[in-house]
């Protein structure tokens, strides 16, 4: 299935693709932006490259671009992609340049729309670290509810880390569109 390309007042969300390395690395080797990410920051641009995985039924990345397309702002993507059970992951992040102007909350909008409509998603879950108070903000302000702690759910460089489980409902997102 061709991935869709998504644009919002401020932004394009298009596929991400192996020349957007460059603008990636801008956030993954960033130790400060990656200090909640679930893998250690990138070493070097190779790195960041090899990161950038192929579109498969389980996993799919899509760059975040100022609405021109001019500009590489993050990327936002779904993982762990059951589709027998109906659910999926989401992570995202964005170079630091662009924290706290409610970007990521204006891109997951019509990407968790292409989740729970175009792949039938019943469920979609996000871990994220608790000491990041901004992340747990932005999926509760989109109606994620925290079901627990996963203890030490990741190892990055040899230490463990928890994380929360967030998960947000088709319904209880159907009923939050709905109200606009």
């Amino acid at each position: 299935m061709a991935r869709p390309v998504f644009l919002t007042e401020r932004l394009r969300l298009r596929p991400l693709a192996a020349g957007d390395a460059k603008g990636l690395h801008t956030a993954y080797g960033d130790p400060v932006a990656m200090r909640f990410w679930d893998a250690a920051p990138s070493r070097d641009l190779a790195e960041t490259r090899s990161r950038i995985a192929a579109n498969t039924p389980r996993h799919a990345a899509w760059a975040i671009l100022s609405r021109d397309g001019k500009r590489f702002l993050g990327m936002i993507n779904y993982h762990h992609r059951e589709a027998w059970n109906r659910r999926l992951e989401v992570g995202y992040i964005l170079a630091q340049p662009h924290w706290g102007k409610g970007l990521m909350h204006e891109a997951l909008v019509p990407f968790l729309d292409y989740c729970f409509a175009t792949l039938a998603s019943h469920r979609v879950e996000a871990t994220i670290d608790p000491a990041n108070a901004a992340s747990r903000h932005l999926v509760e302000k989109l109606g994620f509810r925290r079901e627990g702690l996963l203890r030490d759910r990741f190892c990055i460089e040899g230490a463990f880390r928890s994380v929360y489980m967030y998960a947000l409902l088709a319904d209880g997102w159907q009923a939050r569109r709905a109200k606009g």
